[in-house]
């Protein structure tokens, strides 16, 4: 390998060839960030340096969710050997609208790798939730004709595409016209309302959690991302498309909390899915290739001519990554990423007042009940549906109360953009014992959710959470509390993302010690506001029925 300063050098190598399926030594030649020349060479001309292939791209995923802006998600990422993600800025536009969205580029623009924006379809989500800023349709055609933007992003409101809702459909229309892709999500959605919503012209889905419900859709041509994240895990159900299906596979990470991000991300599916005996091609091809071809993304494939966006990995089971190239740059040496932190301003929506521990009480007149029985939540480890259980309310003084004997807390949501009532309703599975946490990440509106085994421990870390207009804290039954501070649109830190994903560990962690089993309580608290996921959920208007569109 020659001095890259000077712009040109050669990479040696086992080359991974994905579309011909081969493997043979090469000697990759680099100018000036492009490949000029990829060479088969013999062995004993080579000196090997590992294996050659294309780089890893996150096919879906929220940036914001790792609680890191852009520039410090890519520092994390390249360690891993992902050179690119297709990314919905959907989070960071329900909060500050097309501020948010150009805040993401922006701020990606600064480092060397390749973010793919989407044009939000879905901001607010939906009428049933208090949301900071709204993108119309003229708002969706201004974007999508930008160079920025590689698509729509995921078009949650199936129900106005069956129906044809004139806005619905204007945004769909015209990213059909621009000639760029449309997302799907559509969760649970089979048989003739799958075709219909397909026939769109709606490409993927990464929200199947079923391998018939994968299977429908494939038949109608539709695309499917298998998700594995934080929260989200449907790699185990729906790995076994990728033996058929190889060409319509793509993986992606959805949401991914920074501490996950520091452990692996795109890499670690490729591992698990080689070990399971999946073809290595066809692994490669969702994860480097794919994702290329459908987005028509700017990210080479190891071709002459292609800009220089490749990785060399150890070996072909376990994908630890020794090198990553972008652009012929490169970000990594000796497991440490060098991509260096830039200065960024924070954005923000945020005003409202803090809460008292009466805030959080339920009177037993004011909240749904049949025969001493209530309507409660049924948060699932690994999956952003809930079910709708009724269990026997526990009450004492004319309200409604925790009952940590049968884990069932309380959950509020409460509006960060103005000051309002406080929605309440319970919840089970999250096994505290004593103690609250609270959060601003509350896909999608993102105002304040938390949940607590008592109302003291509840408005104290509702309380953190404001006083830093925005976060995530966690109050212990010792009254202990840990925050950690999120001023970017209340979902982001600018600091150095190892020190975020230190601290998100600490809290974790100090969570999990209240008693909880789940596997990230509060990646599964940011979703228990999705309406737009079945079956059960809490806006800041109140409990929501996801299977009827209403209020309870």
């Amino acid at each position: 390998m020659t001095d890259m300063k000077q712009n040109s050098y050669s990479i040696s190598g086992q080359l991974v060839d994905i579309i011909q399926k081969k493997i043979y030594p090469a000697e990759v030649v680099v100018e000036n960030g492009t490949i000029v020349s990829v060479n088969p060479a013999s062995e004993s001309a080579i000196n090997t340096t590992g294996y050659i292939l294309p780089g890893f791209i996150d096919s879906h995923v929220h940036i914001e969710s790792s609680m890191l802006i852009p520039s410090e998600f890519a520092k994390l990422a390249v360690v891993h050997g992902t050179v690119g993600t297709v990314s919905d800025p959907h989070e960071i536009a329900n909060v500050c609208g097309m501020e948010g969205v150009n805040f993401m580029i922006e701020n990606g623009n600064k480092v060397p790798f390749k973010f793919n924006f989407g044009a939000p379809s879905c901001v607010p989500a939906t009428v049933f939730e208090t949301a900071g800023a709204a993108l119309n349709s003229n708002d969706i055609e201004v974007l999508i004709n930008r160079k920025e933007i590689k698509y729509l992003s995921e078009m949650m409101n199936f129900p106005g595409v069956l129906f044809k809702d004139p806005e619905v459909m204007k945004k769909i229309a015209a990213a059909h016209k621009a000639g760029k892709p449309v997302d799907g999500h559509a969760p649970g959605l089979r048989g003739q309302q799958a075709k219909e919503y397909i026939e769109a012209g709606i490409s993927t889905d990464h929200e199947c959690f079923t391998l018939d419900e994968a299977l429908d859709k494939l038949q109608h041509g539709m695309k499917i991302i298998i998700r594995e994240g934080s929260a989200a895990k449907n790699f185990e159900a729906l790995i076994p498309l990728l033996e058929d299906h190889p060409d319509m596979i793509m993986f992606c990470s959805d949401d991914k909390h920074p501490d996950s991000l520091v452990s692996g991300h795109i890499n670690d599916l490729c591992a698990r899915a080689v070990a399971k005996g999946i073809d290595l091609f066809n692994v490669l091809k969702a994860a480097c290739i794919n994702p290329v071809q459908h987005y028509k993304l700017d990210i080479g494939l190891l071709k002459a001519g292609d800009p220089a966006d490749f990785i060399v990995v150890e070996d072909l089971v376990h994908f630890k990554v020794k090198q990553t190239y972008i652009n012929g740059q490169p970000l990594l040496d000796n497991g440490q990423s060098l991509i260096e932190s830039v200065t960024s301003t924070a954005i923000n929506q945020f005003s409202c007042l803090p809460v008292t521990a009466a805030d959080m009480a339920v009177p037993q007149n004011a909240y749904p009940s049949n025969m001493g029985k209530i309507p409660v939540i049924e948060a699932l480890d690994g999956q952003l549906i809930t079910n709708k259980i009724e269990v026997r309310g526990k009450a004492d003084a004319g309200h409604w109360v925790t009952d940590t004997e049968n884990d069932i807390l309380k959950m509020v949501v409460v509006n960060r953009y103005h000051n309002a009532p406080v929605a309440k309703c319970f919840i089970k599975h999250f096994g505290f014992t004593g103690g609250a946490i609270a959060s601003t990440v509350a896909h999608d509106s993102h105002n304040i959710v938390a949940v607590g085994a008592d109302d003291e421990a509840l408005a104290k870390a509702i309380n953190l959470v404001i006083e830093a207009k925005g976060g995530v804290s966690c109050v212990n039954s010792s009254n202990e509390t840990l925050a950690l501070p999120l001023p970017v649109a209340g979902l982001m830190s600018a600091e150095d993302g190892y020190k975020v994903a230190e601290q998100y560990t600490a809290i974790d962690a100090m969570a999990k010690s209240l008693g909880s089993t789940l596997s990230a309580p509060f990646m599964t608290l940011s979703f228990m506001a999705l309406l737009v996921i079945p079956h059960l959920k809490l806006s800041d208007k109140g409990l929501f029925d996801g299977d009827r569109f209403e209020f309870v």
